[in-house]
């Protein structure tokens, strides 16, 4: 991240509306041995919004995203995902609630095709995930739902194409989708922009904005403008404690937000 990327660009500041908060994390810390990763962290995520978690290097934000989704279990600290408590909940009971996660390394399967990969997302929310007894035709009945999923993200001209041939930038779109088979209420998205270009990015950004009008979304990003254009509110972190929230004219102007990404003399 350079110094320019900082600076705010007309337009770029939104109105954040008050809305109903779906995922909220309470005095949230994690220590490995001696080591505090996370430290005191307060988020709350809200009901058709996008918000980004950002911050250097080792700032802990894929750290905040396993505790949220329960790969990591906090040292203490609370979390409500639609007003519950899941602090203790296995991470395959909180997906089955609505929490689903993407990866920084594309999760699909490469040597099925891209409507095969969406119908073995859809087979849990179809209750076809333990009937592996039954003939393959049996997941026909899932062919219409992955069409409407492939046509919403702009893939439903390749539905027959093996997943390793698309471009990066699909791959990420068909991972997408399949997140969206298990119809979640809170979308958590680890650097879905990393190693794309330019006319990817704008893609999948458009992809992302068309998701949140109807679910949360919480995303960890490096990509400014994209966070700038795309966000809500932001929280930025810094050596695992929050530095700065609120929105991308708020947190840009911050003076500590500055310095920690750019540094001064007194580092």
């Amino acid at each position: 991240m350079t110094a320019t990327e900082f600076h705010t660009k007309p337009g770029s500041q939104q109105n954040e509306t008050k809305s109903r908060v779906v995922l909220s994390a309470r005095d949230l810390r994690r220590d490995f041995g001696g080591f505090t990763a996370v430290n005191n962290v307060n988020i709350d995520v809200h009901h058709a919004k996008v918000h980004a978690l950002i911050g250097p290097n080792g700032a802990g934000k894929t750290t905040v995203f396993n505790l949220l989704t329960k790969f990591l279990q906090p040292t203490s600290g609370k979390i409500t995902l639609l007003g519950q408590d899941i602090t203790k909940t296995a991470p395959a009971r909180v997906a089955r609630m609505g929490l689903v996660r993407s990866f920084q390394i594309s999760a699909i399967f490469p040597h099925l095709t891209v409507l095969e990969n969406i119908r073995v997302a859809l087979q849990r929310p179809g209750n076809l995930s333990t009937q592996f007894w039954l003939p393959l035709s049996k997941l026909d009945v899932l062919n219409d739902r992955a069409m409407e999923l492939l046509t919403s993200v702009g893939l439903q001209n390749q539905c027959n194409s093996l997943a390793a041939d698309l471009s990066y930038g699909r791959k990420r779109v068909l991972e997408i989708a399949t997140t969206l088979a298990l119809d979640p209420k809170v979308l958590l998205l680890d650097e879905p922009m990393a190693g794309m270009g330019g006319e990817d990015v704008g893609m999948v950004a458009e992809l992302i904005r068309d998701v949140a009008k109807t679910r949360a979304v919480l995303m960890v990003e490096h990509n400014l403008n994209v966070v700038s254009d795309l966000c809500d509110h932001i929280t930025v972190l810094q050596r695992g404690e929050i530095l700065a929230e609120g929105d991308y004219a708020t947190v840009s102007n911050d003076e500590q937000v500055k310095i920690a990404y750019m540094g001064t003399d007194h580092d």
